[in-house]
C-alpha cells in the first residue's frame, strides 16, 4: 500500500487548529510531527497505534478511475471494508465495527445512525484523509472500529492561485451512461490573511453492470444514479499575532436525485397486487426525491503560549437534511409508498490545553460541549396515483412525524498523559468522562420525557522504538456507540422516557502492532481483539433495556510497500477479520452475515518517472466470501483498476479503467439488502444492488 502512514497524522480537534505544523510536505520519517492519540502535535514515533494517511496523490489515483470517496478509501485503508457503490456507507466498517467520520475535526456521526458520512464533500476540496484504526474515545462516540478525519484544502498565500478540473466517466453501454464533473478554486492572500473559495459539481448518468443491464435503483437506501452534487467551500486563515491564529471555514453541500428513470411495478393495481416483474422506465417523478443537504461552519483558534501552554479552541455548527426514496410498505390491498426526511443539527465547542510538565512528561486536557437536535417526518404518497402509474408517479397525500424529535446535550472532560520512560520506551494513558442529557418530545400522543447517561472511557499504551526503523506497540483502548433515541422511544405510551434511560455501549480493544520505515520499505501491521458484552434494545413490552449481548471481532491488518530504484513500486494490503457473537448456550458462533465484515486484500504495481511527468498504476481488489452459521452468505469478488497519467504542456491528463476485466458481481450492500428486505418487502432482485461494469474515466486538471 502506498499510504504514507509514517509521515502525517490525524488532524483532530486540535490538529485542525495546528494545521501550520502539518500543512508542509513532511519527509518520510518517524520524527514527523503528527496529531493523534493525545489530540496535539506528536512525533509518529511516539504513537502506539496504526495510523494510515491517504495523501492527495494517492486519492487522485483512485478517483481518476471513477471511484467515489468511500470506494477509494475502501481500497486504500487495510482495515476498512470495500465500499458499497450507492449513497449509503452502511456496513462499511473498520475492524468489523463502526467508524467515526470527521471533516476538519467536526464529527459527521450523530445519535441517529444514518450512514451518509461520505456523501458530505467533493474530493476536489480534500487535501488528505487521515485514519486511526481501532476503538477510540478521545473524540466522542461512534469510533468503535476506527476514526477517519477528512482534511480540507487550506488557502495559499501570495498571488492568486487557481485550480481547474474537468472529468468524465462512461462504460459506453448507453447514451445515458455518462458521469461528468467540473471544479474550480481560487486562493490567495498575504502573510497575515489568506483565503480560498472552491466550487465542485458532479452530474451522474445511469449505471450498467458487466452484462450491459441497467442497474436497478437502490430503493432502500438510495444510490447515486442520476445524481447531481455541488460542493461550495470557503476558508480563511488569519494570523492575529506571532502566537495567535484563527481559521474560518464554511461549506454548502447538496447531493440529490434529479432524473426521470424509476422502477415500474406492473402489478400494483392488479386484483392480487404484488411487486413482481418490476422494470426500469422513464416517466418517474416524486414529491420527495433522495438527497443529502449539509451546511457547516467551523472556527478554530490557536494560542501558542497561554499560561505557558498551547491552547486550542474550536467552535462549529452543522445542519443536515437526509431525504429517502419512495419505498413500498406492505398494507392491506397491496403496497403504500412512503419516504422520510431526517434532519440533524449539531453545535459544539471544544477547548484543549497542552502542557509540558517536564522534559519527559506531558499532559493534554480539555473540555468538549455539544448540542444535537433531531426531527423527522414521513411523506405518504397517494395510493391510487401510485398504483395507477406502477409507482412512477408519487404524489404527496400526507406528512406525519416519522420518529420522536429529541435533543442531546453532551459535556465531556478528557486528559491524556505521555511519559518518555527510557530512551526507547514511551508510555501513555488517558481518560474521557462523558455525560449526555436526552430530552424526547411527545410523539403521536405518546409522552416524551428526559433522562441522562454517562460513560467513562480509558486508554493505555506502550511503544518501544528500537532505534533502527523498527517499532512495536501494545495498546488497550475503549470506544462507545452513540445510542439512538429515535430507535427506542415513541413506541408505547406505557413506556416512560424518564424511567428508561439509554446507555453507552462500550467496545474494549487490545492491539499489538509493528511498523518499519526505510528508504525502500514502508510497512505496518497489527493484531487486534475487540469485544463488547452489552446492547440497548426494546424488550417485549417495548421498554428500553440494556441486555447481555456478547460480540467479538479479532483479526490482522497490514500493509507493505517496496520502492525500487527504477521508479517502480509494489505493495499489498491484507485485512483478515472474524466476527462472532455468543448464543444462548454460551457458545461462540459466527455473527449474522447481514452485519459482519468481510476480509479483504489488495495488491498493486505502480511506476513514476523521475521527473514526475507520467505515472501508471494497476491494482487488484478482492473481497473474501462470508458465511454465517445460519447459512446466510455474501459472495466475494475481485476487480482490477488501471490508471495512467501524463503531464501536458497545459495541465495533466489521466486515463483510468475501473473493473478492468468487466466482472459481474453483486455489491456487498446489495447482498445484505436482499437479506434485510426480501421477501417481506418484495422479491430479492429489487434490493440486490449490482456492481458497475467496466468504465473508462478521463480527467484533466491544472493549477496556475
Amino acid at each position: 500500500m502506498h499510504s504514507r502512514y509514517l509521515t502525517i497524522s490525524l488532524s483532530m480537534l486540535a490538529g485542525t487548529l495546528a494545521s501550520p505544523v502539518l500543512a508542509q510536505e513532511a519527509p518520510e520519517t518517524q520524527d514527523t510531527m503528527v496529531v493523534v492519540g493525545s489530540r496535539t502535535p506528536t512525533e509518529i514515533s511516539q504513537i502506539p497505534g496504526a495510523v494510515w494517511v491517504i495523501d492527495r496523490e494517492q486519492l487522485q489515483e483512485q478517483l481518476h478511475t471513477g471511484a467515489d470517496l468511500k470506494t477509494a478509501l475502501g481500497k486504500l485503508v487495510p482495515s476498512m471494508d470495500l465500499a458499497p457503490q450507492g449513497r449509503t456507507n452502511y456496513g462499511q466498517n473498520m475492524r468489523g465495527r463502526s467508524v467515526q467520520v470527521l471533516i476538519d475535526g467536526v464529527s459527521l456521526n450523530s445519535s441517529r445512525g444514518l450512514s451518509r458520512q461520505f456523501d458530505a464533500i467533493d474530493p476536489f476540496n480534500i487535501e488528505r484523509v487521515e485514519v486511526l484504526s481501532g476503538a477510540t474515545s478521545l473524540y466522542g462516540g461512534g469510533a468503535t472500529g476506527g476514526l477517519i478525519n477528512i482534511i480540507t484544502k487550506r488557502p495559499e498565500g501570495g498571488d492568486l492561485a487557481l485550480s481547474s478540473e474537468v472529468g468524465m466517466t462512461t462504460g459506453f453501454s448507453d447514451g445515458d451512461d455518462l458521469d461528468y464533473r467540473l471544479a474550480q478554486s481560487v486562493s490567495g492572500g498575504n502573510e497575515f490573511v489568506k483565503g480560498r473559495l472552491a466550487v465542485a459539481y458532479q452530474d451522474n448518468g445511469r449505471h450498467f453492470d458487466a452484462n450491459g443491464g441497467e442497474i436497478f435503483p437502490d430503493i432502500a437506501q438510495t444510490d447515486l444514479q442520476d445524481n447531481r452534487s455541488i460542493d461550495v467551500m470557503g476558508s480563511l486563515d488569519i494570523q492575529l499575532t506571532g502566537q495567535q491564529s484563527l481559521q474560518l471555514g464554511a461549506q454548502l453541500y447538496r447531493s440529490g436525485y434529479e432524473g426521470e428513470r424509476g422502477v415500474y411495478f406492473p402489478n400494483l393495481d392488479a386484483p392480487s397486487p404484488d411487486l413482481d416483474d418490476a422494470e426500469i422506465r422513464d416517466g418517474y417523478h416524486s414529491d420527495r426525491d433522495p438527497a443529502t443537504d449539509r451546511k457547516m461552519i467551523n472556527a478554530q483558534y490557536h494560542h501558542a503560549n497561554l499560561l505557558g501552554q498551547d491552547f486550542y479552541l474550536q467552535a462549529f455548527h452543522r445542519e443536515e437534511e437526509a431525504n429517502f426514496q419512495a419505498f413500498p410498505y406492505p398494507v392491506s390491498g397491496g403496497s403504500e409508498f412512503r419516504a422520510s426526511q431526517q434532519n440533524t443539527d449539531l453545535t459544539g465547542l471544544k477547548a484543549l490545553f497542552d502542557a509540558d510538565l517536564t522534559n519527559t512528561l506531558s499532559l493534554t486536557y480539555g473540555l468538549d460541549l455539544d448540542h444535537e437536535s433531531f426531527d423527522a417526518n414521513q411523506m405518504t404518497f397517494d395510493k391510487a396515483v401510485s398504483d395507477a402509474s406502477g409507482g412512477l408517479a408519487q404524489e404527496a397525500a400526507s406528512l406525519d412525524p416519522r420518529y420522536p424529535s429529541y435533543q442531546v446535550d453532551g459535556i465531556s472532560a478528557f486528559a491524556q498523559g505521555e511519559w518518555q520512560a527510557t530512551e526507547g520506551l514511551r508510555l501513555s494513558t488517558g481518560v474521557r468522562r462523558q455525560h449526555m442529557d436526552v430530552e424526547v418530545e411527545d410523539f403521536k400522543g405518546i409522552p416524551g420525557g428526559e433522562n441522562d447517561y454517562d460513560a467513562t472511557l480509558l486508554n493505555a499504551g506502550a511503544l518501544y522504538d528500537y532505534g533502527n526503523g523498527h517499532q512495536n506497540w501494545l495498546q488497550f483502548s475503549q470506544g462507545f456507540e452513540l445510542p439512538d433515541p429515535a430507535k427506542y422511544y415513541g413506541k408505547s405510551a406505557q413506556v416512560s422516557v424518564d424511567q428508561n434511560p439509554l446507555s453507552a455501549i462500550k467496545t474494549d480493544q487490545v492491539e499489538l502492532g509493528w511498523r518499519y520505515n526505510s528508504a525502500a520499505w514502508m510497512t505496518q501491521a497489527a493484531l487486534y481483539y475487540a469485544w463488547s458484552d452489552k446492547a440497548v434494545e426494546n424488550a417485549d413490552d417495548l421498554s428500553v433495556s440494556v441486555v447481555d449481548e456478547k460480540k467479538r471481532d479479532y483479526g490482522f491488518e497490514g500493509a507493505v510497500t517496496h520502492y525500487f530504484d527504477s521508479g517502480f513500486e509494489a505493495g499489498t494490503t491484507l485485512h483478515l477479520v472474524r466476527s462472532e457473537q455468543q448464543n444462548d448456550n454460551g457458545e461462540w458462533e459466527k455473527r449474522d452475515a447481514r452485519y459482519a465484515s468481510l476480509s479483504s486484500a489488495t495488491a498493486f504495481l505502480g511506476w513514476k518517472d523521475p521527473l514526475g511527468e507520467r505515472s501508471a498504476r494497476l491494482q487488484a481488489n478482492h473481497a473474501f466470501d462470508l458465511k454465517d452459521d445460519d447459512d446466510r452468505q455474501i459472495d466475494g469478488f475481485t476487480t482490477l483498476d488501471l490508471n495512467v497519467s501524463q503531464a501536458l504542456p497545459v495541465g495533466e491528463l489521466s486515463l483510468g479503467v475501473a473493473n478492468l476485466l468487466d466482472e459481474q458481481y453483486s455489491t456487498v450492500w446489495g447482498q445484505r439488502a436482499a437479506m434485510f428486505y426480501s421477501p417481506y418487502y418484495g422479491p430479492e432482485y429489487l434490493y440486490d444492488y449490482q456492481g458497475r461494469g467496466r468504465t473508462y474515466t478521463m480527467n484533466w486538471s491544472m493549477s496556475y
